[in-house]
């Protein structure tokens, strides 16, 4: 089966069993974004990216890329000068956070050539070893890197926000009530298909708390 026909799967599922997100799903596009194993690269992005809004992010990034020319291997990164890696718009934090991730893959501490035979919480384990990713960046590299389709980023704020207006909630759902929630409306296997079509309805993109 491809991540197409399982995407087609997971939506008619979510259509069949949660009468509110079947409105969303008519109303809203297919996600568009399909799923690579460029996972290193990913998790760089994610750690420049976080608490960034979208334009702010992609303009360090690019910044980034183009100080070495291309996308730089984790000893190009582990050789550059903190100051030099500021000069593109990177925090401190996410300067030593970017290095601690180039120096965990160089010492073996971290690799990718496993991940697709892990557990979601197994990788979760993994990479929240690595200084700056939390749970919720290694959630939206399941899921927008990796194409997982079980994932539910109880964290993200956009979710929270989606899940009160769209179920008529008092406040804005906790972690347990969110997967109660999920539970209760028939969301697995494909909480991910569920939570992009939370997202779609706030025209929003992922946001950690």
């Amino acid at each position: 089966m491809t991540w197409h026909e399982e995407l087609e799967i997971g939506i008619e599922h979510i259509a069949k069993n949660d009468m509110r997100l079947a409105e969303l799903i008519h109303t809203y596009p297919q996600p568009k974004f399909r799923p690579h194993t460029d996972y290193y690269r990913e998790l760089v992005d994610s750690i420049i990216s976080q608490q960034l809004s979208v334009k702010a992010a992609a303009t360090i990034y690019r910044r980034f890329v183009d100080s070495f020319g291309h996308f730089p291997e984790p000893d190009e990164i582990l050789r550059r000068d903190d100051e030099q890696l500021r000069a593109v718009g990177l925090s401190g934090q996410k300067t030593r956070y970017i290095k601690d991730l180039a120096a965990k893959v160089i010492a073996g501490e971290v690799h990718f050539d496993h991940l697709d035979q892990l557990s979601n919480d197994e990788i979760v384990a993994e990479l929240t070893a690595v200084k700056g990713v939390g749970e919720w960046t290694v959630h939206m590299f399941l899921m927008f890197c990796m194409g997982r389709f079980d994932v539910l980023p109880v964290g993200d704020l956009g979710i929270k926000n989606a899940m009160q207006r769209v179920y008529s909630l008092d406040a804005t759902p906790s972690p347990d009530e969110i997967r109660e929630i999920a539970a209760k409306n028939g969301w697995k296997p494909y909480e991910s298909v569920a939570s992009w079509y939370l997202w779609k309805s706030l025209d929003n993109t992922p946001h950690q708390t």
